[in-house]
């Protein structure tokens, strides 16, 4: 169990997994936005990350902490030339490069990610939260997921 749930071990993010509905919304966005550079954090199993780097000529940064998710999510991405695949907290990546982030985390991380987002993302670029919207901040634009789970992504963009 320690494999897979390694970061709710720790404290931190319990796994999440994404629809195929939800991977498609976002490469959808992703076209949108003419990205170029886009990032997983909390990649899970690659349900985002691998769709996305397989249909688009996008660099795709995935990041997972927990031993079993980044295995299967490595594995996926291994013929993946434009994807890598980071055994990584989410804490430790510099936003930075990134025209789109995605991340499907927990509420309860969701203001410390805000500021990470603030100190990090360019300005103008867009950060998509799956499920858990940031306390405090307006979205930009709402997506309604018609999957089993009613996924609702909550698009911000980074504007200083």
């Amino acid at each position: 169990m320690a494999l897979v749930f390694w970061g709710t071990v720790k404290g931190d993010v319990p796994l999440f997994l994404s629809s195929t509905a939800v991977a498609t919304a976002v490469a959808d966005i992703v076209d949108r936005e003419k990205a170029t550079a886009f990032a997983d954090l909390g990649a899970g199993v690659g349900s985002v990350a691998v769709p996305l780097a397989q249909h688009r000529r996008l660099i795709v940064d995935a990041w997972e902490y927990a031993p079993l998710p980044w295995l299967i999510t490595a594995w996926r991405c291994r013929k993946l030339p434009n994807a890598t695949v980071k055994r990584a907290s989410l804490w430790n990546c510099n936003l930075a490069r990134y025209e789109v982030v995605f991340a499907f985390l927990s509420p309860l991380v969701m203001v410390k990610l805000g500021e990470k987002i603030i100190d990090e993302m360019p300005s103008g670029s867009l950060f998509i939260s799956s499920s858990f919207p940031i306390p405090n901040w307006e979205p930009e634009s709402i997506v309604n997921i018609k999957d089993r789970r009613k996924t609702i992504l909550f698009c911000y963009r980074i504007r200083f």
